[in-house]
């Protein structure tokens, strides 16, 4: 991405309400991708990730919204959704002629859009592996989301990964439980073998790279595949055999039912938080 294609993706720049690890994965692709500090503005209330951002992309961070936020063309909003409300109340006033991009889980369009008092608003929910640009982001547009708007919004998203458009809201609960929240579940699952192979003998460094390289091998191996992963699986399990054993256990404990259960209940709290953070 060369600077005239930001000129043409983001109007007169990008603002930031909210500086923290999701808002520091897109700057860091965008400033990567040669997008300069200048056209970048964050509003950030804590003193110490100010000084983070400052730091480590060249970016002095404003402590709360002022009048230059009407010179950016995107907004994007990484903000906590029990603090969205308060910072729409108060940047609003300043962006109304932007288009605007949340990445707060479970704050719905609607209550977005009355709060900003516009129409022109996305809703994403990203992943953290955005971090190291292997990120997964769901997008839902409002109506009034032009074309136009749409682009400037996968220019943006596509530096910290791939994105994939829904065409109903209430999906980005249903993403929100499996590839939001999913990255605590990888590693849970890491922790898990890191300690069986250290109960077995291995130390905990070699254990957790034969972990992570099996994950890392795996999801290769997946993503390269025509094949659902029941049949990968199968292929690696022979009746008898090691992988058997270790299956079979985890069938009898249930595993893969409360695994199941455990994405239910998260779609279950991100369609509460809309609830519980996003009323007018």
């Amino acid at each position: 991405m060369t600077s005239p294609q930001h000129t043409e993706t983001t109007g007169h720049g990008i603002a930031f309400i909210g500086g923290g690890n999701m808002a520091s994965a897109i700057i860091g692709g965008l400033r990567k991708q040669g997008m300069p500090a200048s056209q970048i503005q964050i509003v950030e209330p804590w003193a110490a990730q100010r000084a983070k951002l400052d730091a480590e992309f060249g970016i002095a961070a404003q402590a709360e919204p002022g009048p230059t936020l009407a010179s950016a063309g995107l907004v994007v909003w990484a903000v906590k959704p029990q603090t969205f409300r308060q910072a729409a109340l108060q940047a609003g006033p300043h962006t109304g002629q932007a288009l605007h991009l949340s990445v707060a889980a479970g704050i719905r369009s609607g209550s977005i859009a009355g709060w900003l008092g516009t129409e022109r608003i996305v809703r994403a929910m990203p992943n953290t592996p955005a971090l190291v640009g292997k990120g997964m982001t769901a997008l839902f547009p409002r109506p009034a989301v032009t074309a136009a708007d749409r682009l400037a919004i996968e220019r943006v998203i596509q530096t910290t990964g791939k994105h994939l458009w829904l065409a109903q809201e209430q999906a980005l609960d249903a993403v929100t439980a499996l590839s939001g929240s999913g990255p605590a579940y990888v590693f849970y699952f890491i922790e898990a073998m890191v300690q069986a192979g250290s109960e077995m003998g291995l130390s905990r460094a070699q254990a957790h790279q034969f972990a992570v390289e099996t994950f890392v091998g795996a999801s290769a191996l997946a993503q390269a595949s025509s094949e659902p992963p029941e049949t990968l699986r199968e292929r690696v399990t022979s009746k008898g055999g090691t992988t058997h054993a270790a299956l079979t256990a985890m069938e009898q404990a249930g595993v893969k039912q409360h695994f199941v259960q455990a994405m239910h209940a998260a779609r279950q709290r991100a369609a509460a938080l809309g609830d519980e953070f996003g009323a007018d």
